[in-house]
């Protein structure tokens, strides 16, 4: 009877705090690397286009400027690691 008598009161007061889970946290590491985009996939920068461009081809560089996008098998595990999008 107690306890149902506290449940009450807690609940009159707020009712989201009795009923919501814990928020998810997001990787932080990919949440640095990847952009959520429109469609449900991601997007990323390619690595080693800043710096120590002398021995770089053109084409290499041109290459490593572009945007990568993440596959479908990529897709599913970062919408784990990013639930909220970013």
């Amino acid at each position: 009877m107690f306890l149902q008598q506290l449940l009450l009161t807690a609940r009159s007061f707020s009712t989201t705090a009795v009923a919501n889970f814990p928020k998810l946290k997001s990787h932080s590491g990919a949440k640095k690397r990847w952009r959520a985009i429109a469609n449900g996939k991601f997007k990323r920068a390619h690595a080693g286009h800043a710096h120590l461009n002398v021995t770089k081809r053109p084409g290499r560089k041109n290459h490593l400027g572009e945007t990568a996008y993440s596959s479908n098998t990529q897709s599913s595990v970062l919408k784990k690691l990013l639930p909220y999008g970013n």
